[in-house]
């Protein structure tokens, strides 16, 4: 009988240490789940780095090309009204076009400072997921 009673012991502490592993098994799992969760959302920020960059490639190519064509445009514009005027109104015709193209300058100049003062839209979804998961794991 003295037999019977020691599995009956044994089958005692088998019981008490099944916990642990369970509970071991379950910080794995969170620490896994929440490593997943950041290399999810590292991914998508360097996405979202990729994207801008090459929005912002094609747009200053753009800006580029049109700048440039537009300024030999405007001066061929200037030296043809110009040249039409040369005889009666050559300086009035200078003076304008040079006001003109000092303003437009001015103008671009305020709209490119107010762009770069507002910013771009980088990481916008990045923030809001991280929001979204900050939510979701508040009790």
């Amino acid at each position: 009988m003295a037999m019977a009673q020691r599995p009956a012991r044994g089958a005692d502490e088998a019981s008490e240490q099944a916990p642990a592993p369970p509970l071991a098994q379950s910080v794995r799992g969170l620490l896994g789940s929440g490593l997943e969760l950041v290399q999810v959302r590292l991914s998508l920020l360097g996405v979202e780095v990729q994207e801008e960059v090459a929005r912002l490639g094609r747009l200053w190519l753009l800006a580029t090309v049109c700048c440039v064509l537009l300024a030999v445009g405007l001066v061929f514009v200037a030296i043809l009204i110009t040249v039409a005027l040369w005889d009666s109104h050559r300086l009035l015709a200078l003076a304008a076009f040079s006001a003109v193209f000092l303003t437009a300058g001015a103008v671009a100049w305020a709209m490119l400072h107010q762009g770069l003062q507002q910013g771009s839209g980088l990481f916008k979804a990045s923030l809001a997921e991280l929001r979204a998961d900050i939510e979701r794991l508040r009790p």
